[in-house]
């Protein structure tokens, strides 16, 4: 089972759901995707065993060869490449390595090289492998990163992969090829707006889903309501609680001390796998 845990909206507690998930599961494997923020670890606390870095290609002009015709600037839809009349400037961090420049130039003046945009950490807490991405400061495109991440992804067990918020091209990129999304959520205007959207999303994709409410006990109804109407299993609601607060802020996922909580996200886990027959 591939599992993905989303949310439209930001600090819905959609780590805290994903790490107790892969806790509370056996033969599991956690892949954090939140690459320009990755949090799982600081409730994991893995031991991390090794590092690699993560390159994507991009253009280098051999300006012995280049005569500033200016065909590969044309064909670049991100302005990564400026050429003047005596000048050609390339701006890595807009590139999106798709390597038209170096098709279009008619002089083969453009050639690849390597450049480090981020970096894989993998590391094991307990039962639970962990690998995660995060992005260099400064750099712009996360999915090169999420993908990375994603080819870690082993074929002979159970994964959790934890999304980055919103719905942008990075959610996208790691909710692909899932099994099942668990959304996220919590009762309040802001988190049905942003559920909403995320719905829309999947529908479009084809992903079944389901919606976990966290902090349930704010805010008003209209989260269920929407459920209701669009026919969205609410699979377990997490109620806005001190305990609970309080093992998180200490970075300890409340499945481990409170037991009958591990016991609900494995029922949350089987649901899932009647749900698309696995």
């Amino acid at each position: 089972m591939i599992v993905a845990v989303a949310s439209g909206k930001g600090g819905t507690g959609k780590t805290t759901v994903a790490v107790n998930l892969a806790l509370s599961i056996e033969n599991v494997q956690f892949l954090d995707c939140d690459v320009e923020e990755p949090n799982a670890h600081l409730l994991l606390h893995p031991k991390v065993s090794r590092r690699e870095p993560v390159y994507i290609p991009v253009p280098v002009v051999n300006e012995q060869l280049c005569d500033y015709c200016g065909k590969c600037s044309e064909f670049c839809e991100y302005n990564a490449i400026f050429v003047s009349s005596n000048k050609i400037l390339i701006f890595p961090e807009l590139c999106h390595s798709c390597g038209g420049c170096a098709i279009v130039c008619p002089k083969k003046a453009i050639s690849e090289e390597q450049h480090k945009i981020g970096t894989l950490n993998f590391g094991s807490s307990g039962d639970v492998e962990l690998v995660y991405g995060e992005l260099e400061v400064g750099e712009p495109l996360a999915v090169p990163v999420i993908k990375a991440v994603k080819k870690q992804m082993k074929p002979d067990g159970n994964v959790v992969l934890d999304s980055p918020p919103g719905t942008s091209c990075p959610v996208i990129e790691t909710v692909k090829g899932s099994d099942y999304c668990v959304l996220v959520t919590e009762p309040t205007p802001f988190g049905l707006h942003d559920l909403k959207i995320t719905v829309e999303v999947l529908e479009d994709m084809g992903i079944p889903f389901g919606v976990v409410v966290n902090r349930a006990g704010i805010g008003d109804k209209k989260v269920y309501e929407y459920c209701r109407e669009k026919d969205i299993p609410v699979l377990l609601e997490i109620p806005y609680q001190r305990d609970i607060a309080e093992f998180y802020s200490r970075g300890v996922p409340f499945s481990l001390e409170i037991p009958e909580w591990k016991e609900k996200f494995r029922t949350l886990f089987e649901r899932i796998k009647e749900s698309v027959g696995k």
